[in-house]
């Protein structure tokens, strides 16, 4: 996020959307950004399906006159390892 003015600005953040529950502003719903300067806020998911995950992060100004920002997030699952593996032993029918 850049911010070319000459006053400081503080965005406030929200997730919207089907899947806004499994994406989290680790460092809070507030940024900061100095005059003349750039910030960055990061975004993480926890992913509970192999479906993509949507949302849309909006950024809306306290005060000062900027403007409205909104990004759509959309997860992809590139690859996928086994969490662990179980062995275990039965007997497949018995009478």
């Amino acid at each position: 996020l850049k911010n070319p003015s000459k006053k400081a600005l503080v965005y406030s953040a929200i997730l919207i959307g089907r899947d806004a529950g499994d994406f989290s502003l680790p460092k809070g719903n507030t940024v900061t950004i100095a005059p003349k300067n750039e910030a960055s806020m990061n975004v993480e998911l926890t992913i509970h399906f192999l479906r993509p995950a949507e949302a849309v992060l909006v950024l809306t100004s306290n005060g000062i006159d900027a403007a409205t920002l909104t990004f759509s997030l959309k997860s992809e699952v590139k690859h996928i390892e086994p969490a662990g593996t179980l062995k275990c032993k039965s007997p497949c029918y018995e009478l």
